[in-house]
């Protein structure tokens, strides 16, 4: 005697048929997706943003690590290393580079980091200053470099020099919160960027390349500039129009010959690396991501690992200088 199946008996082979074929069609989507993907070319995005020092260094790394990783897209901007801090702190970009110390306040944020390269900031002046050959020979001291820059009670060109000329000093400086303008401030006895601004006499500019282009355009005018940006990268002599002025670090109102290294660019940096030039204003650069959002992910901390190992090959011919393998070590120790 037949039983009659129950409608759902029925109905179950007919359930696990149409279940087979979701599965099917689950594969088939996601095979299709990373097809697509990777015939569109769509990649792993790195964004950086930041100080105008590590600018240049940053774009050549980025530029060389996407030649042996096509997979990854790596856009840099430049704006300054508070721009870099405070975008890396909101999690609006993976990296942020920064040219000067990190705050204990930004730390207690989320920020986390580690140096990459050095490098420094110099003093510049158009090369049609009218005391030229004077600053040259004689340099010039920290103190006055305090008094134009911080005071403001130096005013003529005469008094940097010691002469009866009567040509006024016109004072740039920064107006973005940036590494260099900490960097030099910190360099004249432990001062702040605001330190700068405050001095009436002074005019902010925006960027290394506005800064610079003040100075080429105003004989009388005085300011600072991270070396990559005051020395041309072709020539790798000064910029045309513009001077870094020495600096007499002992005092005795000349150039020295331990003190005469601001030729060119390969002079100042192996000056840098021996010590020779004060530090600050050289200094370490470092690259901050926030580690209360989850920190690097994966492809940006690949990018990093690169960065310290491999791609410091490129850090002398771009103008920078290497750290210490030691500290390399030190910093690589920082990822895991």
């Amino acid at each position: 005697m037949k039983t009659k199946k129950s409608s759902a008996a029925i109905l179950r082979p007919i359930r696990e048929h149409w279940k087979k074929i979701a599965v099917i069609l689950v594969i088939v989507l996601v095979v299709s997706a990373i097809f697509v993907t990777r015939r569109e070319g769509v990649k792993s995005k790195i964004t950086v943003s930041g100080a105008w020092a590590l600018y240049p260094m940053m774009v050549k790394w980025a530029d060389e690590y996407q030649k042996i990783h096509p997979e990854v897209e790596i856009e840099v901007s430049a704006g300054g290393a508070g721009k870099g801090m405070s975008d890396a702190l909101a999690g609006l970009v993976d990296i942020g580079m920064i040219s000067r110390d990190i705050y204990q306040t930004e730390i207690d944020q989320g920020a986390f980091y580690v140096s990459v390269t050095k490098d420094a900031v110099v003093p510049t002046i158009n090369s049609s200053n009218p005391v030229l050959q004077d600053l040259l020979t004689k340099g010039v001291t920290k103190q006055t470099f305090y008094d134009v820059f911080i005071t403001g009670n130096t005013t003529t060109w005469g008094q940097v020099v010691g002469t009866a000329a009567t040509d006024e000093i016109h004072v740039y400086t920064r107006s973005d919160s940036c590494g260099a303008a900490e960097t030099w401030a910190k360099y004249l006895d432990n001062k702040k960027q605001e330190d700068l601004t405050a001095n009436p006499r002074a005019t902010g500019v925006y960027g290394d390349p506005g800064e610079l282009a003040a100075i080429q355009g105003d004989s009388l005018g005085i300011g600072y500039n991270n070396i990559n940006y005051a020395y041309d990268p072709s020539t790798k002599l000064p910029v045309a129009g513009t001077m870094p002025v020495p600096i007499d670090t002992d005092g005795n109102s000349t150039v020295d010959e331990n003190e005469n290294f601001y030729d060119n660019i390969d002079s100042i940096v192996h000056a840098i690396q021996i010590g020779a030039y004060p530090s600050p204003p050289a200094r370490d650069l470092h690259l901050v991501t926030n580690q209360s959002l989850g920190g690097w992910n994966e492809p940006t901390k690949a990018f990093i690992r690169w960065i310290l190992t491999d791609g410091q090959q490129y850090v002398p011919e771009t103008g920078y200088i290497n750290l210490s393998q030691e500290k390399l070590q030190q910093e690589l120790a920082k990822l895991s």
